[in-house]
């Protein structure tokens, strides 16, 4: 069926953003609130076993039924953050949730706070065991928690603090428009339609669309100066009031890694750089080129970029997913037939691409800025991905219902494996074979080497941010050196590209999440080859891994899909995957 309306309908979840349904919701969690404050406030302690469980599920529910409303105002605002009504019920949202978490943390506290003795009787319980791995998660942050009133008052100081500066980031970059000539005449642009020129037949056009999009982000490099700045004093500052011993620790503790782990994977990831530079020379050749430029690595090598049309791209995602399981097929197409996606690019709209799963009541939604190329195509299969992960998860509870960090690319990343799979097995043109196999080397060099660079950037600029504020120059260094290290000699970095940390929006989301892909890669390159080896036999045991949601570690719940990740050589065998791609195209180029 065709795919007509391209936005998102966000009436499934309230009418509208000033409906009566929504303002009875916000206007009752106060009271429903400071309700459980009263009941349990300085009394978790003595509670016995029976009466700590009713008091979790009535905190889950209270969880549970805050996501909603607050998810919906933040889709509205995503969509739209020039719209005047949505930014003022984002804002009010985000005051509203950074109270009632200055009320309810509390709970958290006195959860960890809970003798061991007392806490081991309370996990014993049959009926506590679904609760089990996030007590542990929680109570794992102990040796860096502060007392209840200090952690209120940091509660509340972020909303004019690292909030707003993350607010403005959004608003910044969302309202930019370009304008670059394009076939004898000025056109106006979004970022992301700029952006899908790096996929253009045109040298020129790539490097005028990648140089015109940084250096709008130049042009406002005060404002991004500040952000960046603050972000980073806002965080070590933090890090020291609590203790850490560096400013990954607490993101690393989150997803139940060690440091010495992650400081592994990104080890076997640098040392395994030289196969990225190979493939960059390779491609520089099929394209004529002496040496790559940044703006080329995604060039198309056939002489005609092939456009996919919207309904075709969706059809080919959700016969991938529907050749895997039938089932998978279904909850995909549900995405767009219950218009739970937004598609197209606009002014004003967020940047990038995202799947937001409120809660295991409640549907999830994506939303794209499709542009009709191949990596756009490799999108939709990803956010699907994220959105059957939600889906399947809806079997936990609230408090288990998101996958821990670095699991959550992991049914993204199978499903582009699956739509990349599809489409070369299915496919009879070299020419396209070829396309389809550069695009599928260039997506796992961005989701691994890549997201090291990432990293590693991330990490010089809050241990230098240390000795003092970091001008832009300064942070620019720091990026052209550790993307330098990844391209050697075999790319060429243009001079718009020293604004290349400015966009990044994980850097102000989510710090550190950017490994969380290279770990997801790695891992899914090793259950692909199990799926393929297996055949349905693998299918429950991955079922299982996307059903548990966050109810285990990730090594647990890698290990029900039959895959130990703390082998020895278990990250080296997805380079050694990307190094047989490599030598697949040059048979082939």
């Amino acid at each position: 069926m065709p795919r007509t309306d391209l936005t998102w309908n966000t009436a499934l979840l309230y009418p509208a953003p000033d409906s009566p349904e929504l303002e009875e919701e916000l206007a009752s969690f106060e009271k429903l609130v400071s309700a459980f404050r009263r009941s349990y406030f300085e009394k978790v302690a003595n509670l016995d076993d029976r009466a700590l469980l009713a008091a979790l599920h009535e905190y889950e529910a209270l969880q549970n039924r805050m996501s909603k409303p607050f998810c919906y105002a933040h889709l509205l605002f995503a969509a739209d953050s020039a719209n005047p009504i949505y930014r003022a019920l984002n804002q009010r949202c985000s005051e509203l949730g950074s109270s009632l978490s200055q009320q309810l943390l509390f709970f958290d506290l006195d959860l960890m706070d809970l003798d061991d003795d007392r806490f081991d009787s309370f996990c014993r319980m049959p009926e506590a065991a679904c609760y089990v791995h996030f007590l542990k998660g929680i109570r794992k942050f102990r040796p860096h928690t502060l007392k209840e009133n200090e952690e209120r008052l940091l509660t509340r100081k972020e909303l004019t603090g690292i909030r707003a500066f993350t607010k403005l980031f959004d608003e910044l970059s969302a309202s930019f428009c370009y304008t670059m000539e394009m076939d004898g005449s000025m056109k106006e642009f979004t970022g992301e339609e700029l952006l899908s020129l790096l996929h253009h037949t045109s040298a020129d056009i790539r490097f005028r669309a990648m140089t015109l999009f940084l250096e709008k982000h130049g042009e406002n490099g005060i404002v991004y100066n500040a952000v960046f700045n603050n972000m980073a004093l806002d965080h070590g500052q933090d890090m020291e009031l609590r203790s850490y011993s560096s400013a990954i620790q607490p993101t690393n503790i989150g997803n139940e890694i060690p440091d010495e782990a992650v400081e592994h994977l990104m080890s076997v990831t640098e040392a395994n750089y030289g196969l990225a530079r190979d493939y960059f020379r390779l491609k520089a050749g099929m394209l004529g080129m002496d040496k790559l430029r940044n703006c080329d690595v995604y060039a198309p090598v056939a002489e005609v970029e092939r456009a996919y049309d919207f309904n075709e791209a969706c059809a080919l995602v959700v016969d991938s997913y529907n050749d895997y399981d039938p089932e998978f097929g279904r909850i995909v197409d549900a995405f767009f037939s219950d218009r739970r996606v937004d598609v197209l690019p606009r002014t004003g709209k967020s940047g990038g691409a995202f799947a937001m799963g409120i809660s295991p009541e409640v549907p999830p939604f994506l939303l794209l800025n499709y542009t009709r190329t191949l990596r756009d195509l490799a999108t939709i299969a990803h956010e699907t991905g994220h959105g059957l992960h939600f889906v399947l998860s809806q079997k936990q509870t609230m408090l288990n219902y998101h996958a821990p960090l670095p699991l959550a690319e992991t049914a993204s990343v199978f499903g582009e494996m699956l739509l990349t799979r599809r489409m070369l097995d299915n496919e009879t043109d070299p020419i396209v074979r070829k396309s389809l196999l550069c695009a599928k080397i260039e997506d796992i060099i961005a989701t691994t080497f890549r997201q090291t660079v990432l990293t590693r950037f991330e990490l010089r600029l809050h241990n230098e941010r240390k000795s003092g504020l970091l001008s832009n120059d300064c942070i620019s260094e720091i990026w052209l050196e550790e993307n330098s290290k990844l391209f050697g000699d075999s790319v060429e970095m243009i001079p718009a590209y020293r604004w290349g940390w400015s966009y990044i929006s994980h850097f102000i989301h989510s710090r550190f999440y950017c490994y969380s892909y290279t770990f997801a890669e790695l891992l899914v390159l090793a259950l692909f080859q199990k799926y393929r080896q297996e055949g349905d036999s693998f299918k429950p045991g991955y079922r299982e891994l996307l059903e548990s949601g966050g109810s285990l570690s990730p090594a647990d719940t890698a290990r029900l899909a039959g895959i130990d990740i703390n082998t020895a050589d278990f990250w080296q065998k997805g380079y050694d995957f990307l190094g047989g791609l490599i030598e697949e195209l040059k048979e082939i180029a």
